[in-house]
């Protein structure tokens, strides 16, 4: 006759080492890829490109900060013109939003019960 099946052993989550932010992001960006990394499940690949949304963001406000300093227009050759830092602030806008959503964190957190998501997608989100 056999022993039945084995005890259950409860054992202690292993705690997950989480990558630090890279030194040359700002105080704003470390904090929201610390916040970034601490709540979503991400490869590595996933990392590359949340360093490149916090790279867009700080170069979206170093942009903002130029413009508001030096105005929305320069002069040109031929009179005023938008200022150069109004195509960079619009491009990495553009770029960081790109890459929220190519990373799945703009989706709200799934809720307690069943979560089926779509068959095409799979949340990096952490349960």
């Amino acid at each position: 006759m056999g022993a039945g099946p084995p005890p259950v052993r409860l054992v202690e989550p292993v705690p997950v080492e989480l990558p630090m932010a890279p030194d040359h992001l700002s105080a704003e960006a470390q904090h929201w890829w610390r916040q970034t990394v601490a709540d979503f499940d991400l490869d590595h690949h996933h990392l590359m490109l949340l360093q490149c949304a916090c790279e867009a963001w700080d170069r979206m406000v170093g942009a903002r900060e130029i413009i508001a300093e030096e105005g929305i227009t320069v002069q040109g050759v031929h009179g005023p013109k938008a200022h150069p830092a109004i195509a960079i602030e619009r491009d990495a806008r553009a770029a960081f939003s790109r890459i929220v959503r190519e990373l799945d964190l703009d989706e709200p957190q799934p809720s307690p019960g069943r979560y089926m998501p779509p068959p095409s997608l799979r949340s990096n989100r952490r349960r």
